[in-house]
């Protein structure tokens, strides 16, 4: 009886851990919509820049409102750049590869998340490999592929430079994810996020900046209108900076691994989403939502298998 109160503890963060992770994913999801109206008016370089400037400025404002400027003068800015560079590579990669393979090729090996997160922290932790583990990797993986699929959409799935783009896009992220909450301990999740957010926009702006110095375009928003604005708001503000702050929050609870789960649920919820705005309902999509919440929850242990040793 001594230690019922424990595992209820333990089952109440694990579940409170997962719904703000599900937040995450559903804010990140949201703008993703929000995305396609962006992309034809800037060149990828100049609008994930304008991304991470917005999203790091955002979080930097609201973490010197939440906590004074204290920590903003404390924080090590330099190491914040290094890392929030991992992260801000990683989107750059996925732009190209996506431009290159297409967007189901860059969805498909998004997916991977999961696999490179816990094989990061099998070999820099001393994760153990457990059947739970797998099987509820397995389910996550086949539900986020599935999710994919649908309506044929596997015949634009392509491997090579663009597949190899997304894939270092993934590990750029899965390591500056890690280390966003590894290389600052004493740091909020909000100061977290807005010192390598900070980084992030840091580096994007560099890449913007460098293209634009050899011959690129320059920018321009004389065309954008309250639509357009409201878009960049969604993309950068809520789908990256609000976004951002829960997953770090959820991946300092849970670790990269068990978070990045999550992630395979995406396309649902942008299924969600759209239906809610009058689209049609999908089942093979709710049904490939559920084969990833199964995995979340058989990977973590709260539904445990009949057989084996759990995660």
């Amino acid at each position: 009886m001594t230690h019922l109160p424990l595992a209820q503890s333990r089952q109440t963060s694990l579940f409170t851990a997962n719904m703000i992770c599900m937040a995450s994913m559903l804010i990140w999801a949201a703008g993703l919509p929000a995305a396609d109206l962006l992309i034809p008016l800037l060149i990828p370089e100049q609008l994930n820049a304008l991304r991470m400037t917005l999203a790091g400025a955002f979080l930097v404002v609201l973490w010197a409102l939440l906590e004074g400027l204290g920590p903003l003068l404390r924080v090590n800015w330099l190491k914040g750049i290094a890392v929030g560079s991992l992260i801000g590579l990683g989107a750059w990669f996925l732009i190209r590869g996506q431009a290159i393979g297409g967007a189901v090729t860059a969805a498909v090996i998004s997916s991977t998340l999961p696999v490179v997160g816990i094989a990061i922290e099998v070999a820099l932790d001393g994760r153990k490999v457990t059947l739970a583990l797998i099987l509820g990797l397995v389910l996550s993986l086949v539900g986020g592929v599935l999710a994919l699929d649908t309506g044929g959409a596997g015949a634009g799935l392509s491997m090579g430079w663009g597949a190899l783009l997304c894939f270092c896009s993934v590990v750029s992220f899965t390591i500056g994810s890690r280390l966003t909450v590894t290389a600052f301990p004493k740091e909020t999740p909000v100061g977290r996020t807005a010192v390598t957010l900070f980084g992030a926009a840091v580096a994007a702006c560099i890449v913007a900046g460098l293209q634009v110095a050899f011959g690129g375009e320059m920018p321009s928003f004389a065309s954008w209108g309250a639509k357009e604005i409201g878009a960049i708001l969604l993309f950068s503000v809520g789908a990256l900076g609000i976004s951002q702050v829960m997953w770090i929050m959820s991946v300092e609870r849970l670790g990269i691994g068990l978070s990045a789960l999550h992630i395979n649920a995406a396309p649902f919820y942008v299924m969600l989403i759209l239906f809610a705005l009058g689209a049609a309902w999908s089942w093979p999509q709710a049904f490939a939502a559920a084969l990833v919440g199964l995995g979340v929850l058989i990977a973590q242990g709260i539904l445990p298998l009949p057989f084996g040793r759990r995660a």
